[in-house]
């Protein structure tokens, strides 16, 4: 417990200070609206508003004023209302202090449970290499930030946990929240059903298969975050499906109508690496999405393998797989980071050299993204 805490601290204090010189040495270009009103003019120092770049600002907007800008609708009401009441309660903070604070005690909270999650099957050594190249993955400082990714990452981690407990109420209620926090909160349906099965085979019950996982809580709590947000939105913009539809006013040339497969995704960005100009900013957003998804792909191809649990692999393909159906790749570097079964592949390399030099890589990046991010450039 208080070495993952020095660990955390460590990390939390490592992202500041890197912040911090990167608003001497760059200057502030942001590339997303409402950063001056929302940021700037915060009368926070740049090295901790920075955090609440990009979406940020759109889910301060929401945690102060609901969804009264058109279009932000496509970012989910859980964390935003959580903000929101922090906000409330403690007005003495500024709200995007409030956020913060939010993102970084529910990470906190998330990597204890992960490492009871990983003590189920794993020896101590394996379980702080996970959680080690957890922190240093090239853009985990979005668990950090003013994003969901930290108490999205707590629901996702904490119901497998209680689902390998057998508290299957519990397990499912995480799963709503969780999707009512993001919209892959919905992939611990498959995953924990697996669970689920997995419990019917042990106790060899004599009703069908299919009666057996329709009486479990997880069918019908599970998806019930989802169905409220579609709800609230067909009553207040008549479209249940307003956050999907709304997917390409974001760019990234995103579909919101249909799906597109990944072949014709990876051809897509073949043509950008092909034609645009290195020396151009877009063409290393692409390579830097179209590797991290690539990275992702192969690792999770590894940890099938190494016959890592397959609800986790379950959830984590799913979570890795689905947003290319929008036709880009754009914000893979961090929607892979949910993706947990990476940092346990990872843990397990046989080859200590290969370890040694993959976490030295991930550090060296890890700086330079949080740099790049919190100087006002798109990562992901």
């Amino acid at each position: 417990m208080y070495l993952l805490l020095i660990l955390i601290m460590l990390w939390r204090i490592g992202l500041f200070i890197i912040a911090w010189i990167g608003s001497f040495k760059f200057p502030f270009t942001p590339s997303f609206p409402y950063s001056e009103g929302l940021l700037v003019n915060s009368a926070l120092p740049s090295w901790i508003w920075s955090f609440a770049n990009f979406d940020g600002v759109h889910y301060i907007s929401i945690a102060k004023s609901g969804y009264i800008y058109q279009f932000t609708q496509v970012f989910f009401p859980l964390y935003p209302l959580i903000v929101g009441l922090f906000h409330k309660i403690f007005p003495f903070f500024h709200i995007i202090i409030s956020g913060l604070l939010i993102s970084n005690i529910s990470f906190f909270i998330a990597i204890y449970i992960f490492s009871k999650l990983l003590n189920l099957d794993y020896k101590k050594s394996i379980v702080y290499w996970t959680i080690s190249f957890l922190l240093v993955f090239p853009t985990s400082f979005f668990f950090g930030s003013f994003y969901t990714e930290g108490p999205f990452f707590l629901f996702i981690i904490a119901s497998f946990y209680f689902a390998r407990q057998k508290r299957w109420w519990l397990a499912a209620l995480l799963g709503a929240i969780a999707s009512a926090t993001r919209f892959p909160g919905i992939f611990l349906l498959p995953a924990l059903l697996w669970e689920k099965y997995q419990e019917y085979k042990l106790k060899n019950k004599k009703i069908s298969l299919i009666s057996y996982l329709l009486s479990s809580p997880v069918v019908y709590l599970v998806p019930m975050g989802l169905i409220i947000y579609m709800i609230y939105l067909q009553l207040n913009f008549g479209d249940a499906l307003y956050f999907w539809h709304n997917q390409p006013v974001f760019g990234a040339e995103r579909s919101g109508n249909s799906f597109v497969l990944l072949p014709q995704v990876l051809w897509r960005y073949s043509k950008i690496l092909l034609t645009v100009s290195h020396i151009k900013y877009e063409f290393w957003v692409a390579l830097s999405e179209l590797l991290f998804t690539l990275y992702a792909i192969i690792l999770l191809f590894t940890a099938s393998l190494k016959k890592i649990r397959p609800s986790y692999l379950i959830f984590s393909w799913l979570t890795v797989l689905i947003p290319t159906f929008s036709g880009t790749l754009s914000s893979m570097p961090r929607y892979v980071l949910i993706a947990f079964p990476v940092y346990i592949t990872l843990a397990l390399l046989k080859s200590r050299l290969l370890k040694l030099v993959l976490f030295v890589l991930s550090i060296i990046f890890f700086i330079i993204y949080t740099v790049v991010f919190t100087r006002g450039l798109w990562v992901g």
